[in-house]
């Protein structure tokens, strides 16, 4: 499709977006959580991806590996945008409750406090990996090349960190239930 596209044909646009469109909304909504900036950022991204097309070689990558690279740059450049323009806390830092906060915000804080705690028990190779993915949205593959460890090293500390926190949450909500 993205070679007929790069040749001008417009109905490999409208086709490209039928059999694509899901998949690149679904990404941009777990990137952006919003779903107003999803619909924008996938509308970006189509726009991106008929400026690129002519760069897209079949023997390199499947072409909805392709759409896929290009819509997670375009994404991962939103974010770094919106986070220049608005500072926000580290995940450090969770601000204190104020008296009017609705209450399904004060969860949200208390769940953040908890996963705060959870992590700061883990081994510091696996707090470095999930923060760097966490806090920086770096893939496994960015990661390892950061920090110069293989890239099996890096996923299997991303999941037994993810595995210990999930047990860790677990034992707090237990607590919390007795």
């Amino acid at each position: 499709m993205l070679p007929r596209i790069a040749a001008g044909d417009k109905s490999a646009v409208r086709a490209c977006i039928d059999r694509y469109g899901g998949m690149v909304y679904g990404l941009a909504r777990r990137f952006l959580r919003d779903p107003s900036a999803a619909d924008d950022a996938s509308q970006e991204i189509f726009i991106e991806l008929w400026k690129v097309a002519a760069r897209f070689d079949r023997s390199a990558a499947k072409e909805s590996t392709f759409i896929l690279t290009i819509a997670r740059r375009r994404l991962i450049d939103r974010l770094r945008r919106d986070n220049a323009r608005v500072k926000t806390d580290s995940f450090e830092t969770v601000p204190e409750p104020a008296t009017d906060m609705p209450i399904d915000q004060v969860e949200q804080r208390d769940m953040a406090l908890q996963a705060m705690s959870a992590m700061r028990q883990l081994p510091p190779d696996q707090q470095k990996v999930l923060m760097l993915a966490i806090e920086q949205g770096l893939s496994y593959s960015e990661i390892a090349e950061r920090l110069g460890t293989p890239l099996g090293t890096i996923k299997s500390h991303a999941r037994r960190g993810l595995i210990r926190i999930r047990e860790l949450l677990a034992v707090e909500q237990t607590r919390e239930v007795e």
